[in-house]
């Protein structure tokens, strides 16, 4: 599993992937499930996730399905944390001072979840989405995946895979 993040298009960012990682030129066909994922029809050995958020994008590739996730740190609602972090996530959130940072790891790390799997984040409710509790810079096996938290000045990242 690789993974890049840039600026501007995350399709550019997906090809120039492509070709650092396995010299694979042009960037091959994209489909979508019915539920939505992209997917190269003609590369079944080829799995990718695509985010983009403000002029950031994040790529991730691998041999078996992987997901990612990017997004630019800033103010919401006071209440979304409540309504989409389920109580053990809710409660180190706010043990760690309700920062908008550990918001957007947990977020990420859900996306990134059910981008893996092609469920999407508004199948069913974010807050049953469960994630393992990570700062930016760490990477673990929870329930059956990896996991890796991202994060930079004023964004946050996460990427999920299986290893093949």
């Amino acid at each position: 599993m690789v993974w890049k993040v840039g600026t501007g298009d995350p399709y550019v960012l997906l090809a120039s992937l492509l070709v650092e990682a396995g010299g694979v030129e042009p960037l091959p066909r994209i489909e979508r499930t019915e539920k939505g994922k992209p997917y190269f029809p003609d590369r079944p050995d080829l799995h990718f996730s695509l985010s983009r958020s403000g002029s950031l994008s994040l790529c991730v590739l691998g041999p078996a399905p992987v997901g990612g996730d990017i997004e630019l740190v800033r103010p919401r609602s006071e209440r979304l944390p409540r309504y989409v972090l389920s109580d053990r996530e809710y409660t180190w959130f706010a043990a760690r001072g309700s920062q908008w940072e550990d918001f957007y790891t947990l977020w990420t790390l859900k996306e990134a979840r059910v981008k893996r799997t092609g469920e999407g984040i508004f199948r069913r409710p974010a807050r049953e989405v469960a994630v393992p509790l990570m700062e930016p810079g760490t990477r673990l096996v929870w329930e059956g995946a990896r996991f890796a938290a991202l994060g930079g000045e004023g964004w946050r990242g996460a990427l999920c895979w299986e290893d093949k």
